[in-house]
């Protein structure tokens, strides 16, 4: 017997029973649909989130204070300080820390220093339009690069600006549409909490980074933030920019030196302040979201052997059931070999159609935004999936296979 006759009686045994055997493929759709759109969606969270990192650049610091000057260390090594060491009385950061900061004796390997004050949900207003800018933020123009926030329109406000403490300011995309609509904002008054501002510049569409809108922000002068809005107290933070990437470890190490004097850290004393290291943060949070992914894919992988299980049921009945037919194949001349073909291919091909709709299906999913995360379809994913579907109708194909397979011929025919 060849074996296009035994697919043929495999496809005959599967279209006997269309439901049962829909059914069965379900729980293998299910699961390999499960496993790619789970993967999809870890990889998906992985790239949105490596890409709100890359906005600062891999040659970025971000130095914060610490809360109470205890229980942090220095930010990813280089703080200055050990975690046990003696609690240390806590200082804010200042506009001196920065401008310390900027000394290229004491820091040669820093590019950029960019202190920062923000103040949040700040009430915007223009010509009867209000909106309520989610994060307002006053610095120097260093701060654009740094953070890698280019305009499309406009241009960036300058160092004159800072010193005349001006009223300017460079909105987001969300922030120009929410006020002005479709008319161009350049050269445009608006009102923040009763303080007057023009706008210079639009920023380039960065879109949301989960809930997170990257583009309702509005940078202004630091002197004109703070004194309009914030008052002249602690920064927010100083965004450090290295000279180059290879230099982010030694910019990391002058920056931790100069804050721990100016500070009075000691060598045994914990810091006040932490440094984070945008190149170190990104390499963790892709380590973290591997795990994570590998953890969704692993818990999907159960529905598959479900859906394993489920075809060991089906052919298991499927054997009882056809025991009079197998006796007379088996009494009129065919070999055990095709019997036990005829039912492995049984179970392959209801595996492999579970599989390819599964595909089919989580290939459709993909195409929505899911908690405001663009899934990604890894390609191994799909091989994988596919693989291990069809793996599982052979090894879960087998046992009923063989069963059928080692019937006597007389048993078979005297079965009811």
């Amino acid at each position: 017997m060849s074996w296009f006759e035994i697919l043929r009686f495999a496809l005959r045994g599967l279209a006997a029973n269309k439901l049962r055997s829909f059914l069965t493929t379900l729980g293998i759709l299910i699961g390999v649909g499960a496993v790619i759109l789970l993967v999809a969606f870890g990889e998906g969270a992985s790239q949105s989130i490596q890409q709100s990192i890359q906005r600062l650049g891999s040659n970025t610091l971000t130095i914060s204070a610490s809360f109470s000057g205890g229980g942090f260390g220095g930010g990813g090594g280089g703080g200055g300080g050990q975690a046990g060491g003696p609690r240390t009385q806590a200082r804010q950061l200042t506009l001196e820390d920065a401008r310390a900061l900027a000394d290229r004796e004491q820091a040669p390997s820093v590019r950029s220093v960019s202190p920062v004050v923000t103040a949040s949900s700040a009430t915007a207003v223009h010509e009867g339009a209000s909106h309520t800018i989610s994060q307002l933020v006053g610095t120097y123009p260093s701060y654009f690069e740094a953070t890698n926030k280019p305009v499309t329109s406009g241009a960036y406000f300058v160092n004159d600006d800072v010193l005349a403490a001006r009223k300017v300011m460079v909105i987001g995309r969300t922030v120009a549409e929410e006020l002005f609509g479709a008319a161009d904002p350049v050269g445009r008054r608006v009102s923040v909490s009763g303080v007057p501002f023009t706008v210079v510049g639009v920023l380039k569409e960065l879109g949301s980074s989960g809930m997170q809108d990257a583009d309702d922000v509005a940078i202004v002068p630091l002197p004109a933030v703070q004194q309009s809005l914030t008052g002249f107290g602690a920064l927010g933070s100083i965004i450090v920019q290295a000279t180059g990437a290879g230099t982010t470890e030694s910019a990391q190490a002058e920056v931790t030196a100069v804050l721990n004097q100016r500070h009075d850290i000691t060598p045994t004393g914990t810091a006040d302040y932490r440094i984070l290291n945008q190149a170190t943060l990104q390499e963790t949070v892709s380590s973290t979201i591997g795990v994570f992914t590998a953890l969704l894919g692993a818990v999907a992988a159960i529905s598959l052997l479900v859906g394993g299980i489920g075809i060991t049921n089906i052919m298991l009945v499927t054997v009882t059931e056809r025991t009079r037919e197998i006796g007379i194949r088996k009494a009129i001349g065919a070999p055990r070999s095709a019997i036990l073909g005829q039912f492995l291919l049984e179970a392959t091909v209801l595996s492999l159609v579970g599989g390819l709709s599964g595909v089919a299906i989580a290939f459709v999913g993909t195409r929505f935004t899911i908690a405001g995360i663009e899934p990604v379809i890894v390609p191994s994913s799909i091989a994988l999936a596919l693989g291990v579907s069809v793996g599982i109708g052979l090894f879960f194909g087998s046992y009923p296979a063989n069963r059928a397979a080692k019937l006597r011929p007389i048993q078979a025919l005297r079965h009811e």
